[in-house]
């Protein structure tokens, strides 16, 4: 199964969200299934087959996520993002300014879904294969 540094290994060559697909191809063929991103401070929990799961520390000093959550803004901010137009700390804060709590990438249905703080899916985002 995976480690969080091979995640971390394949993170390490997206330099925008247009290197976003390569990344997601790359992890899912070490067998990751789903991964959930807290965006307050960039902790990751990673999961696999048979309840396997490896989490990652926080990446960055909390952040407050705005509570009024902003769909529209949001994809914006992520058509931009996926143009190279910001790295991905800035794509952090403009996730937590639009009232991003979380994105789950899930590799089986090729979805990145993000929620508000109550829970609410925000927007579901195809990820290109």
């Amino acid at each position: 199964m995976f480690t969080v540094e091979q995640i971390k290994a394949a993170h390490a060559k997206v330099k925008s969200g247009a290197d976003f697909p390569a990344y997601i191809k790359e992890i899912k063929g070490l067998g990751l299934i789903r991964y959930e991103f807290m965006v307050a401070d960039g902790t990751i929990d990673y999961y696999g087959a048979g309840n396997y799961k490896v989490s990652a520390p926080a990446i960055y000093p909390a952040r407050p996520i705005s509570n009024n959550a902003q769909p529209m803004l949001l994809k914006k901010n992520i058509e931009e993002h996926q143009q190279g137009q910001s790295d991905f700390l800035t794509f952090c804060q403009l996730a937590a300014d639009a009232g991003v709590q979380k994105w789950v990438v899930d590799t089986q249905t090729m979805l990145c879904i993000y929620y508000n703080l109550d829970g609410n899916e925000m927007i579901a985002e195809p990820i290109p294969q």
